[in-house]
């Protein structure tokens, strides 16, 4: 479809965008000719590289939240005298906040832009750190930590979508998986420095990338894309040409977001009732079952409580989440290098043995502890422990949320995106609450080994329901959902 085909003559006249995407203008003939680069083809300017770097602070954010209950846990329950309840509340609560925000995170981003969007999170970010930090109670405590979720509830979504509407096309994927790894990046510091400083402190450091990501957000430009769906199509202009580079020709790109905005305006609007119709059916499975299947492993329940999994294991605490800090990063780096070349389903299915591996050997490990029948106990949890981080690192962390926002289709890919993280954030709830209470009702033994039951299912899962979406565009992924829902 040509833009020319959508738009009438005198919208063509008030619109920059529609000019210089016109197929009759000098710079579209030029184009196909090849006398000018296209955005295709070209790599990423200075302002793409420093504006992902901007917004996956929100992901380093995010990370630093995940990453601050497990060093902290010792100082803050013997300073403030908290029970394990009263602890286990506090390790939980973030993701109570996280939920709503993910609530309106679509919403925000929508009517406010993106950058405000994470202006507007990072303002709650920062107000929870300072709280945390300045405590003396629980209730503060747990007031601080429900904000830091909110805002981490927002960034989980607009970063994501911000990297991805304003990188080019060819380089869209690894600049979107910058995201997991700054997660990572941002739980290793915290387990690092938290060996070595109070909690207090550790709760101002995590104030160093929302202030940062606030100051730097006056620096970048807004999306392009958001910008064209507001009818902003000067600014939406400017902001790609600026993102693009002064000589780039940008009639290609600003003819597919012309396109995409068109279509997006003659969708009919979507309910959350519609999107539990058989079509949607497989897609609603595989997103939902991933992120349930990704949290009932126990992820959360390792990075939140790290240090007293150790503890209680017999392994000094500073060197297991050291140890954590040195695997989880490698791992999650050659995941990202990896999921273009060897496919979503192998690595998640490799991904998902290791978890299931890691998780028995603790749960062993525990349990030879119990029966006092191996004095090397300890070690085996320790190493049950890395393989669990490294193989989750590897494809169980970012692959579903690769997968989620490839197998659902356009009119629904917003209430189904926040459906499915909500229901990701409901998960890491229960398992973060839950955790302390089940390794006391049914031992820690009991616990890990529930854990890798779940890894178990995750595997069978992914080799019946989840689609291999390496090299398909994504209408050949709904092609294909279309046609398994058929057949079932």
């Amino acid at each position: 479809m040509e833009p020319q085909s959508i738009v009438d003559f005198d919208e063509e006249a008030s619109n920059p965008l529609l000019r210089r995407a016109s197929p009759d203008t000098e710079s579209r003939e030029d184009a196909e000719a090849g006398k000018i680069s296209s955005p295709a083809s070209s790599g990423a300017t200075a302002l793409v590289i420093f504006s992902t770097l901007i917004s996956v602070l929100g992901s380093y954010v995010f990370g630093t939240a995940v990453g601050f209950s497990s060093p902290a846990q010792s100082g803050i329950v013997n300073d403030l005298g908290l029970s394990i309840a009263e602890y286990s509340v506090f390790g939980s609560i973030w993701t109570i906040g996280a939920m709503l925000g993910a609530i309106i995170s679509g919403k925000i981003a929508d009517f406010f832009g993106r950058r405000v969007a994470m202006g507007f999170a990072e303002l709650f970010c920062l107000v929870g750190w300072t709280a945390i930090s300045f405590s003396q109670n629980a209730w503060l405590l747990d007031i601080g930590r429900f904000l830091a979720g909110y805002g981490v509830g927002i960034l989980s979504y607009v970063v994501p979508v911000y990297i991805a509407e304003i990188t080019p096309k060819n380089l869209r994927g690894a600049f979107t998986s910058v995201n997991q790894l700054m997660i990572c990046c941002g739980g290793s510091v915290m387990y690092v420095i938290g060996n070595f400083t109070s909690w207090r402190t550790l709760a101002l450091i995590g104030t160093i990338p929302c202030i940062l990501q606030l100051l730097g957000l006056f620096l970048i430009p807004e999306s392009p894309r958001w910008l064209a769906k507001m009818d902003k199509w000067k600014e939406c202009e400017t902001s790609l040409q600026r993102l693009r580079g002064d000589n780039a020709n940008i009639s290609q790109e600003a003819a597919e977001i012309i396109e995409y905005t068109e279509m997006l305006k003659q969708l009919s609007d979507t309910r959350m009732i519609d999107l539990f119709q058989r079509k949607y059916a497989h897609g609603l499975i595989v997103g939902v079952g991933l992120m349930v299947l990704q949290q009932f492993g126990g992820v959360n329940a390792i990075a939140y409580y790290a240090s007293a999994i150790f503890e209680s294991a017999g392994v000094s605490s500073r060197t297991g989440t050291l140890a954590m800090v040195v695997i989880q990063v490698p791992m999650t780096l050659l995941g990202t290098l990896l999921t273009d070349k060897s496919g979503r389903v192998p690595l998640l299915m490799i991904s998902a043995t290791g978890t299931l591996l890691g998780c028995f050997l603790t749960g062993l490990s525990f349990l030879l502890q119990d029966l006092q029948l191996w004095k090397d106990s300890p070690l085996l949890a320790l190493i049950g422990v890395l393989i669990f981080t490294g193989s989750f690192s590897l494809g169980m962390g970012g692959i579903p949320w690769v997968i989620m926002s490839e197998i659902f289709p356009i009119n629904v890919k917003g209430l189904a995106g926040s459906l499915v993280t909500v229901v990701n954030w409901l998960g890491s709830w229960i398992i973060s609450y839950s955790f302390n209470f089940l390794t006391k009702w049914i031992s820690s033994a009991g616990t890990f080994f529930l854990f890798s039951v779940a890894s178990g299912l995750t595997i069978i899962f992914v080799a019946k329901l989840v689609p291999e979406t390496k090299g398909r565009t994504l209408e050949e992924i709904q092609a294909s959902m279309v046609l398994f829902t058929r057949k079932s």
